[in-house]
């Protein structure tokens, strides 16, 4: 063995030895591969390293024809929206699901942790936004799946850790993979059409983790110099919590919803799960929501919010702002 095999890959190589599953195995092949020295000395390991890699994804895909064919990537819309997570390894996408859900994710100092994509639910006050922990992306291999999971994800989260020395290298890394698709990521929460830009957009930011590590800032600095005005980055520490209620809040705003409360005439208002509804929907697309007999036999409503005084009777086209109360006449 070569005598400047690096520790992570002798980690890496002992890992692949303990794995008992083809998923397992990939994970630790890919990890050798990114770590194992690229010089001519080590030519017939990384030749053998794509072999034996080649053959673990044929393995993972056969155990999973065999269990059904189910497609990982495939996960049913929950919540206000679903935050899609993706990023190279060890930059801390489990541990942001971790901090902010309940969700049974793998936080583990070595990369390839996670091997199938796992979702949560995390909460912004009283509206549920679901975020998806993927697997890692690497240059020499994107997850099966993955990009089908991007487009149909409302946001994409492209998680960077700002104490790795690659972070530049893993911002493009995931940005670039975008690019190529192509999509243009941007931080509004209304894209411009996709013929005035020349790409198709997707609504997105970068969060970064390790805002508690020294020196945090100049990379924040760093990583504005690289990414599009248009992508905002959002610095976090899952340590310490510091910022995950500011990225909380940005990701409600970027999904572009409002909540309201129904309350049944002559009782109070039941702020127990507001109705989640897309900001310009009215008091009748309310109505739709809560039942289409309600809606069919829609009166009028009286509205407690903004822009209207207490109780004010509105027309079924009334438009709707956040935290409105709505009472129904049928």
């Amino acid at each position: 063995m070569p005598a400047n095999l690096t520790p992570d890959y002798q980690k890496a190589d002992q890992r692949y030895r303990e794995a008992t599953t083809p998923a397992e195995k990939l994970a630790a092949l890919e990890e050798m591969l990114r770590t194992l020295p690229k010089h001519k000395g080590t030519e017939k390991m990384q030749a053998e390293l794509k072999r034996k890699i080649s053959a673990a994804r044929e393995a993972v895909t056969a155990s999973k024809k065999g269990g059904g064919g189910k497609d990982p990537f495939h996960i049913p819309r929950q919540g206000a929206g679903q935050v899609l997570l993706a990023g190279a390894p060890n930059v801390g996408k489990s541990s942001i699901v971790g901090a902010l859900t309940k969700a049974p994710v793998k936080i583990a100092e070595f990369p390839f942790s996670t091997h199938e994509p796992v979702p949560g639910m995390a909460l912004y006050e009283d509206v549920p936004i679901q975020l998806v922990d993927t697997p890692p992306i690497t240059a020499e291999h994107v997850p099966p799946g993955f990009l089908g999971a991007v487009h149909n994800a409302d946001l994409v989260a492209v998680v960077v850790n700002l104490a790795a020395d690659s972070l530049l290298e893993d911002a493009d890394l995931v940005l670039g993979l975008l690019r190529d698709r192509p999509l243009r990521l941007m931080s509004r929460p209304v894209l411009p059409p996709a013929e005035s830009e020349g790409t198709p957009c997707k609504r997105g930011l970068v969060i970064a983790t390790g805002l508690d590590v020294p020196g945090a800032a100049d990379n924040v600095a760093l990583l504005r110099e690289l990414l599009d005005p248009e992508v905002q980055i959002v610095p976090v520490s899952t340590a310490s919590g510091e910022n995950l209620n500011e990225l909380m809040k940005l990701l409600f705003d970027l999904l572009h919803v409002l909540r309201a409360y129904a309350k049944p005439p002559g009782k109070p208002p039941d702020k127990s799960a507001p109705f989640i509804l897309p900001i310009g929907s009215t008091v009748l697309d309310l109505a739709n929501h809560i039942h289409e007999d309600i809606a069919a036999g829609f009166k009028y409503a009286r509205v407690w919010g903004e822009g209207v005084f207490p109780g004010q009777q509105v027309h079924h086209d009334h438009i709707l702002h956040d935290k409105d109360v709505v009472e129904i006449h049928v």
